[in-house]
């Protein structure tokens, strides 16, 4: 999984397999794990994050979105 951000204990990135699908990253931290769709973003499965953690996950990827989106469209082309 390339690794697009590491923030707040949190790594942000995406699995190569996933091209087929709309931009979107995986988020993980602490055996806790969530995908979210991007572009906007939105949470899209949540694995054991409490809301307060979702919060957090939304606002950065809000703030780095464009920066992911670009790493994204490199990454699959």
């Amino acid at each position: 999984m390339p690794t697009v951000l590491r923030i707040k204990g949190y790594r942000i990135g995406f699995y190569a397999v996933d091209w087929h699908e709309p931009a979107h990253v995986h988020v993980s931290k602490r055996g806790c794990a969530a995908k979210v769709w991007l572009d906007p973003v939105e949470l899209e499965r949540n694995y054991g994050f409490r809301p307060d953690e979702l919060r957090d996950i939304v606002q950065i990827l809000e703030r780095y979105e464009n920066e992911i989106l670009r790493a994204w469209n490199e990454f699959f082309g």
